[in-house]
């Protein structure tokens, strides 16, 4: 292995600090889960990296607001953000998600933030925030901004982020009146690389949908919100036949590609 440098900053601000908008082998990280794979396969040979462990514990912890909404600190490790009860009360299917997603091995050192800025389009987590509207607050040199989840994606393994900008936290606004859920299909086992995964948030009269978000990943080069697919099942009543006018609908949307896990073919069906 090459030699780098290793930094421990003590707050988010030192830590933005190290980093370099001109130099890519300066990188960040939490859990370092991802970070050490590409390491170890000589993809990403390092100059500097920078451990976000020892920065402000707040960016580690949950939080509900008075208005049910959510605010999740970037380094908040996947195993602690499966066992919190505010995340279990306010947003439940993120609860449902992690326990198919890796394995406890891998949960209890992943962070959130690592998770959504490595921007592997098999994630199990961005569909579902993409669905429950979620946004992500960063920080760089020149100051913090907000975008939503679904904005932060722009491609294959690449994200919005600047290389000296970080996700400091998500927020998750509050879920009154949504049901929401994700499913995936594996090849394997349950908790493998997703073939396919489906999150579905609704607000429902009775049966009548009033407002759908659903969002495809794993088949697809980032997560995506099949709007022609929402505009199909809102309004509608739900019924059998309605549920395969929305499936052909989201099959004829999303423009899918094959990989290891399967065919755009077999993604499709």
């Amino acid at each position: 292995m090459i030699p780098f440098e290793l930094a421990e900053p003590r707050s988010l601000a030192e830590a933005v600090g190290l980093l370099d908008a001109g130099d890519s082998s300066v990188r960040a990280f939490g859990g370092g889960t991802a970070l050490m794979l590409t390491m170890k396969a000589g993809v990403f040979q390092p100059t500097r990296l920078i451990s976000l462990r020892s920065i402000e514990p707040r960016y580690a912890s949950v939080e509900t607001a008075a208005d049910g909404s959510l605010r999740i600190g970037a380094l908040t490790t996947l195993a602690a953000l499966g066992r919190s009860a505010a995340v279990k009360t306010g947003a439940p299917v993120i609860i449902d998600t992690l326990r198919t997603l890796a394995n406890v091995r891998v949960r209890n050192v992943a962070t959130l933030g690592g998770h959504l800025a490595h921007a592997d389009p098999h994630m199990d987590l961005p569909p579902v925030l993409i669905a429950l509207d979620a946004q992500v607050v960063t920080a760089a040199p020149a100051g913090s901004r907000t975008l939503a989840v679904a904005d932060l994606f722009t491609g294959y393994y690449e994200t919005a982020l600047a290389r000296n900008e970080l996700i400091s936290e998500v927020m998750v606004p509050a879920q009154k009146g949504r049901c929401s859920a994700y499913i995936k299909l594996t090849t394997r086992t349950a908790d493998d690389w997703p073939t396919l995964g489906i999150a579905v948030s609704l607000t429902t009269d009775g049966e009548t949908v009033q407002d759908a978000r659903i969002v495809v990943s794993a088949a697809t080069e980032k997560p995506l919100r099949l709007q022609t697919a929402e505009a199909a099942l809102r309004g509608a009543t739900i019924t059998d036949a309605v549920l395969a006018r929305v499936g052909e609908a989201a099959a004829a949307e999303a423009e899918l590609v094959g990989d290891a896990h399967g065919s755009a073919a077999y993604k499709r069906e």
